[in-house]
């Protein structure tokens, strides 16, 4: 059952020019990052902090206690070693063949532009764009884990230019999505002719409503655990998704 549920993956995406790739945790775990969400995301925590990883990324909390929220930021969300995994670089290839035309993402790590994927919406933005709340001053990743751009004893960085904090261009609880990047995002999955998902449980809204707008030909779930789509369908598979994509598109009989 197994080889016959991969084959038919494989046709799909040999026969599709216009495939959307809806992705969320799941497929950054495969590259060491965990999932904040998992037992040991809300346990360490817990243990460390007191509180939930909802509350410490939430908007009220970054206003509120600005310096715990980038304490837990800084060693719960940021990694700054991993690298992409064989389901990046299967996304990257089918783009670069032109068959994928946007990957539509909720994780912050920004591994699949390190893969090489180019038309990427990051619908809780991302970890390496950082910038000033005053001047609006722009700093990678590397500036504000560097301790020396912090006042001394802070985890909180600073605008070297006006000495403002530097926030990250993630979305937090309590804020909005990016209008733009939700356009673009629902724009890419209403035309598209296959949608896959992967790595997410479709259960944080409003991101997992997006699959919605989908009118397609073939909708593709790859998740290690059943999700509530899993019915609508066409293909669904219950395996790790750097497994199946590399699997099938970084073969090189795939074309």
């Amino acid at each position: 059952m197994k080889g016959e549920i991969i084959d038919e993956l494989r046709k799909v995406l040999q026969e599709s020019n216009n495939i959307v790739f809806f992705g969320g945790a799941g497929v950054s775990t495969e590259s060491g990052v965990p999932d904040f969400r998992s037992a040991d995301g809300l346990y360490k925590a817990q243990s460390e902090f007191g509180m939930s990883p909802e509350t410490m990324i939430s908007h009220t909390f970054f206003m509120r206690d600005t310096e715990t929220f980038f304490k837990y930021y800084k060693s719960n969300l940021i990694y700054q070693d991993a690298q992409p995994n064989d389901a990046h670089k299967a996304l990257a290839k089918l783009e670069e063949m032109g068959k994928l035309k946007a990957v539509v993402t909720q994780n912050i790590d920004g591994l699949h532009q390190a893969a090489g994927s180019k038309t990427v919406y990051e619908l809780h933005g991302s970890v390496a764009r950082n910038y000033c709340m005053d001047c609006g001053a722009f700093y990678d990743l590397d500036y504000i884990m560097d301790p020396e751009n912090c006042g001394e004893g802070s985890a909180v960085p600073r605008c070297k230019k006006c000495g403002g904090i530097v926030k990250p261009d993630v979305v937090l609880y309590e804020e909005g999505l990016d209008d733009a990047t939700v356009m673009g995002a629902i724009r890419s999955i209403q035309e598209a002719d296959t949608l896959i998902i992967g790595g997410t449980s479709l259960v944080v809204y409003p991101a997992a409503g997006m699959v919605n707008y989908f009118r397609g030909s073939n909708l593709v779930l790859i998740n290690k655990q059943p999700t509530p789509q899993d019915k609508n369908a066409d293909i669904a598979i219950h395996l790790p998704i750097g497994e199946v994509l590399g699997g099938v598109v970084l073969d090189p009989e795939f074309k």
